[in-house]
């Protein structure tokens, strides 16, 4: 468990299933992803989620406002997936409706760069996301990221044709 002055970074408990799974069904929620999630794949997302936490200590931590406990979404570090050009450590966020707008996606993802600095040592952590994803890049250049174009890519998964093939790269070296 991380904390923050506003927010708690944990694992994933089960009353935060529906709240996760309404974030999946919400066009603007996932407005920079190829679908929305059916409620079968945000349980399997939930219980992959809290598997890797479990296994490696890390991983997208549910995310939950600390004066009243309520879930906000996640944010958090994980391995990249071998299907990306990439390795090291991903940053990565995404939440509610409800909660956006009020700097807590930057918050958290300062606490998750700590913990990768500090704890794993990690010499390097980036992010991506798609192109057209200006507000996910604002988080990014706020948390001290810097563009990597020469890093970007086109995402293996998606089609030829999808607006969001395109990816961008964010990254910060250990301080």
């Amino acid at each position: 468990m991380i904390k923050t002055e506003r927010l708690i970074l944990r694992n994933w408990r089960e009353e935060d299933v529906e709240p996760f799974a309404a974030m999946g069904q919400d066009p603007e929620v996932m407005r920079h992803f190829p679908a929305l999630l059916s409620h079968d794949e945000s349980v399997a997302t939930f219980h992959r989620a809290r598997g890797k936490i479990a296994d490696r200590g890390y991983g997208f931590w549910a995310l939950e406002r600390r004066s009243d406990g309520v879930f906000l979404g996640f944010t958090g570090i994980q391995d990249y997936s071998p299907d990306l050009p990439l390795t090291g450590i991903e940053a990565g966020w995404r939440l509610a409706r409800h909660a956006w707008g009020q700097g807590y996606a930057s918050e958290a993802a300062r606490a998750a760069l700590a913990f990768a600095f500090e704890t794993l040592n990690a010499p390097e952590v980036s992010a991506i996301t798609a192109t057209s994803n200006l507000q996910s890049q604002a988080v990014m250049r706020r948390i001290g990221m810097t563009a990597r174009p020469e890093l970007d890519f086109d995402h293996p998964s998606l089609a030829k044709d999808s607006p969001l093939l395109r990816h961008v790269v964010y990254a910060i070296a250990q301080p």
